[in-house]
């Protein structure tokens, strides 16, 4: 993988204004999608009710919001979609795998052979890719 910096990246000896404590996604039911990432990242569910849940990860938290008019983005991107995860995998095929039988949904439009795109139970796209290329 190869990284870019431009030169108005910031000073890393100052302190950082925050750090990264959760990631929290939407969706129209909690459950169902917090069972599905902890299955996925291994991580303990922490709380779960209707409208919140959290899984406790080593170093970040993800929790899932109940939004009742939760619409899932777009792939591939036609503008609706923010942000994905990217998972890196040891074995594309079986991760891809696995992750349909705990509820995901593989795209019909894939980027290439190195990258297997697939949607949550709520509709988000994640990414799976070799682990390899990530160090």
């Amino acid at each position: 993988m190869t990284t870019t910096h431009s030169d108005s990246a910031p000073d890393r000896s100052q302190a950082a204004v925050a750090r990264l404590a959760m990631i929290t996604l939407d969706a129209l039911e909690t459950e169902p999608l917090a069972r599905f990432w902890s299955e996925v990242l291994g991580w303990p569910i922490v709380h779960l009710e209707k409208e919140y849940a959290m899984l406790a990860g080593p170093s970040h938290a993800l929790g899932i919001g109940a939004v009742p008019d939760h619409r899932p983005p777009s792939w591939p991107d036609s503008g609706a979609k923010q942000y994905h995860f990217d998972l890196a995998v040891e074995d594309l095929e079986a991760a891809a795998a696995r992750c349909v039988e705990l509820g995901a949904e593989r795209v019909e439009e894939q980027p290439g052979s190195t990258w297997i795109v697939l949607r949550d139970p709520a509709g988000h796209p994640f990414c799976l890719t070799d682990a390899a290329n990530w160090g």
